[in-house]
């Protein structure tokens, strides 16, 4: 197996960091990005090399890219794995809250893209996989803005591989369904608070409490099986554009798909 210089963003918890210890493992050459560098401290042992990045902060990026450049010479693979959920009704979300969920989920994805294209075009290869959703594919109860980022990311993954193509980059979606990760819990709380005293509560308050049910129990798939999806993506000399794994996600893609949109629109909500 090839050992490749990683950049993965999101490493200090669940899934970038079972990721990162996964591709550890494997003898790849990996640098776990976060804001907080002290939660990745025990990747050390497995031979992760944490840096400290935030993804919404262009001086913090270029100074992580540009260590790994000056240290190793190049960036084989990077993995846009940095990313929240935040729960609400259009109405009750503030507009500030919403922007940060962009920021985030695709700005600090596009800056940190930019930051790193032209180091990928000079070699003439690289592999970029983008930490995605079904999300992307399908929108559920109260998640709107959520939703919107995950669209977003599925198109600028697709007009991205089609950019990159003739520089030898390959560009990947891991579409994730349902996993274990504080995720559900994070969006369940930005849901319940964001309906406190407006039109939605008792609707948002039950569908809160639901997800956090549903996170709670043994429902939801462990993150070794997106691990082990951004693991094919990075080991494959020609990656599939697309992974949709974890718990459910082919099943309501498809869905999705051959349902009727009111017909989905009613399962989704009584879901919740």
């Amino acid at each position: 197996m090839e050992k490749k210089i990683i950049l993965l963003t999101g490493a200090s918890s669940g899934i970038g960091y079972q990721t990162a210890e996964f591709l550890a493992k494997q003898g790849h050459i990996i640098y776990g990005a976060a804001r907080r560098v002290e939660k990745m401290e025990p990747l050390k042992k497995y031979g992760v090399k944490p840096i400290q990045l935030d993804v919404t902060v262009q001086e913090s990026i270029d100074k992580a890219v540009e260590s790994i450049i000056e240290a190793e010479g190049r960036i084989d693979v990077l993995v846009n794995n940095a990313g929240y959920g935040s729960y609400g009704a259009i109405e009750d979300v503030t507009i500030e809250e919403a922007r940060k969920q962009f920021d985030v989920n695709i700005f600090g994805v596009a800056m940190l893209t930019k930051k790193v294209l032209p180091y990928m075009r000079n070699q003439h290869s690289g592999t970029i996989i983008n930490i995605a959703s079904i999300g992307g594919r399908l929108t559920t109860y109260f998640g709107a803005w959520y939703h919107a980022t995950k669209y977003a990311l599925e198109a600028f993954s697709d007009a991205l591989r089609m950019e990159t193509k003739e520089f030898g980059i390959k560009v990947s979606i891991i579409e994730a369904g349902g996993i274990k990760t504080p995720w559900g819990f994070i969006a369940a709380d930005h849901l319940a608070e964001s309906a406190k005293g407006g039109a939605y509560e008792a609707q948002a308050t039950a569908t809160a409490n639901g997800m956090r049910k549903q996170y709670e129990g043994n429902m939801m798939s462990n993150p070794i099986v997106i691990a082990k999806a951004i693991s094919r993506a990075v080991n494959s000399r020609c990656p599939k554009t697309r992974y949709t794994v974890g718990f459910m996600a082919k099943p309501l893609v498809w869905l999705h798909s051959w349902l009727p949109t009111r017909c989905f629109d009613a399962i989704m909500m009584r879901a919740s």
